[in-house]
Formats: C-alpha cells, structure tokens, sequence
C-alpha cells in the first residue's frame, strides 16, 4: 500500500498558524486529486478540502473556508495544508487522502489512500 506521509502538525494558540505537509513517495498520483480530512475524538471523519491534479481546481468545507489554503507541489509529490486564525475546535488528528477528483474525495465515494494522520491542538 502507498505511504503517505503527513507532517507539520503541533500545538498552537487560538489565532496562530500551521501548515501541513504530505509527501508521496513517487509520482503514483501525479494525477490523482489531493486533499484533508480530519477526525476529532468521538466524531465522524470530515472532509477538509481538495485540490485537483494540476493545483487548477481546490473545493473545500465550509467550516475551513476562508481560513485554510490547500495547494500541491508535483514536482516534491507533495500536498499542503496552510491553516490560519486557527480555533479550538480545529483541534483533531488530520489526515491527507488521495482519490480521483476533488468531487469524488469530497463525497468519499472513493479513496484510494491515507495518510497516517498528524495530532493538531489549538488551545484557547
């Protein structure tokens, strides 16, 4: 199975900034939709956003929207997750995910990997 491996993760104050990464070890999905999910303890795993294979196309959720920026780097086989004015309630474990569109990782009607999942806590 396809490592997707996530960093940038942390602890940071209400208001203050991250930004995750998530790298593929090849260019598997050069061609593949990008994005993040994340999943809170005791809650369902949501959809964050997504980014279509060449960075032309982003969707994201309304509750990041404004808030956080996905972009992708294909030449590092990379994806990022630049999360600003952060707020308690973003704090979960969160996880990049490939799929074959931004409509089909959106409505998870199939992903074809996951990342392993990095902790982010914002404190009040």
């Amino acid at each position: 199975q396809v490592q997707l491996v996530e960093a940038g993760g942390g602890m940071v104050q209400a208001g203050g900034s991250l930004r995750l990464s998530c790298t593929a070890p090849d260019r598997t999905f050069s061609t593949y939709a990008m994005g993040w999910f994340r999943q809170a303890p005791g809650k369902e795993r949501e959809f964050l956003a997504a980014i279509n294979w060449s960075g032309a196309t982003t969707s994201y959720a309304d509750s990041v929207k404004g808030r956080f920026t996905i972009s992708r780097d294909n030449t590092k086989n990379t994806v990022y997750l630049q999360m600003n004015s952060l707020k308690p309630e973003d704090t979960a474990v969160y996880y990049c995910a490939v799929a074959p569109s931004t409509t089909v990782m959106a409505s998870r009607t199939r992903i074809n990997a996951w990342g392993q999942g990095t902790q982010v806590t914002v404190s009040s």
